[in-house]
C-alpha cells in the first residue's frame, strides 16, 4: 500500500479525491457545460474562490483526471481537458444528480439534466462519453453522426424549462 494513503479501501481512495465538493463541482462543469479554461471555471454558481479552484486544478491534474495544455488561441491562457479517468464518471454523475433529485429539494431548471440521464440510462451515458472523447482526446465519436451532442441536447432541455418558467413557452 501507497504509504501517502490511509488505507487501500477504494471507496477511502476515492473520497482521497472527491471529498471535497469542489473536485466534483469542477469535473461536473467541464462535463456538463462544457468548460476548459479557469475564467470560466471560477465563474461557478457556487462562487469558488481563485486559491481554492488553482489547488483542486492542479490536484485533478497531478492525479490524472485533466490534462493542461496551452490554449493556441491565446498565448497567455490554458486549456483543461478531461482524461479518460475523468470521462468515466458520467454514469457516477448520472447516479448522483437522480439520488439528489429523488432526495433534495431541487429545483426543475437546474435538475431536468440529471432527470434526462437517469431516464437515457446506460445507453445515454455511453453516447455522452464518446462526446467527450471526442471533445476532450479527440477520438472521433462512433455514435455521433450528424446528431446533437448530449451536452447540446441536455442544454436545450434546460433552456425550455427556463423558457416555460418565465411563462415565455406554454406549458
Amino acid at each position: 500500500m501507497n504509504e501517502t494513503h490511509r488505507s487501500g479501501c477504494p471507496i477511502n481512495l476515492s473520497l482521497e479525491v472527491f471529498g471535497d465538493k469542489w473536485s466534483l463541482l469542477i469535473l461536473r462543469d467541464m462535463i456538463f457545460g462544457g468548460k476548459r479554461h479557469f475564467r470560466e471555471l471560477l465563474r461557478s454558481e457556487e462562487g469558488i474562490s481563485s486559491n481554492i479552484l488553482a489547488d483542486r486544478m492542479r490536484m485533478l491534474v497531478e492525479i490524472g483526471m485533466l490534462t493542461k495544455a496551452g490554449d493556441p488561441s491565446h498565448k497567455q491562457k490554458a486549456i483543461y481537458s478531461l482524461t479518460e479517468k475523468a470521462i468515466t464518471l458520467v454514469p457516477i454523475m448520472a447516479h448522483l444528480g437522480a439520488w439528489g433529485r429523488h432526495w433534495l429539494p431541487v429545483t426543475e431548471e437546474l435538475s431536468i439534466r440529471a432527470r434526462l440521464m437517469e431516464e437515457g440510462g446506460p445507453e445515454l451515458w455511453e453516447e455522452f462519453m464518446d462526446d467527450l472523447r471526442e471533445e476532450h482526446l479527440g477520438i472521433v465519436s462512433p455514435t455521433k453522426g450528424s446528431r446533437l451532442t448530449v451536452r447540446e441536447r441536455l442544454q436545450e432541455a434546460y433552456l425550455e424549462v427556463v423558457a416555460r418558467n418565465r411563462g415565455d413557452v406554454p406549458a
